[in-house]
């Protein structure tokens, strides 16, 4: 049931039908007019909910009150629904260790919020010539991270970045 591709009212352009009142009952298949004149009489609108049933499957009910219901639902499970966004911290092979910590930290932190974190290192220049010193780097992240972490995809290098996948452990009971 769409908010926007229901027709309402005089909006509905069939002969006849399949309606059902305000109390959930199905009333039948009965003639448009008769459906519009029984919506009017307990003060509430013609819905169709089924356009593609044949004939139409159509409701009486309050469409204000069921529009905003729907946008109630349809916020509540944006907000129940986690944001699955993968997160990266990019890194450089001449990283110093204070910095490697404080990063390392981050992605500590991004783990434990449930979320998926690349971890890259660009090589520029002549720094290509290292790609050894990359792999250090990504191996000394995973040891100061400890646990808490599985390892998605291995170290990989790819054109002039170096990247591995972190995922949070399920140890925890996420």
């Amino acid at each position: 049931m769409a908010g926007k591709d229901l027709r309402i009212n005089t909006g509905i352009r069939v002969r006849e039908v399949r309606l059902i009142d305000d109390q959930g009952e199905q009333v039948g298949i009965v003639a448009t007019d008769k459906a519009m004149a029984m919506a009017k009489e307990v003060g509430l609108d013609l819905v169709e909910v089924a356009p593609q049933a044949k004939p139409p499957v159509c409701k009486l009910l309050d469409y204000g009150k069921f529009k905003f219901d729907q946008e109630k639902l349809n916020k509540e499970s944006r907000k129940k629904s986690k944001n699955k966004k993968d997160k990266e911290i990019r890194m450089a092979p001449t990283i110093d260790s204070h910095d490697l910590a404080f990063k390392t930290k981050h992605i500590r932190d991004f783990l434990e919020d449930g979320f998926k974190v690349k971890v890259t290192i660009r090589f520029r220049g002549r720094e290509m010539a290292h790609i050894d010193r990359g792999r250090m780097v990504l191996n000394k992240v995973l040891e100061l991270l400890e646990d808490g972490y599985t390892l998605e995809k291995e170290p990989r290098l790819e054109g002039r970045f170096m990247s591995m996948f972190l995922k949070p452990s399920t140890k925890k009971g996420n």
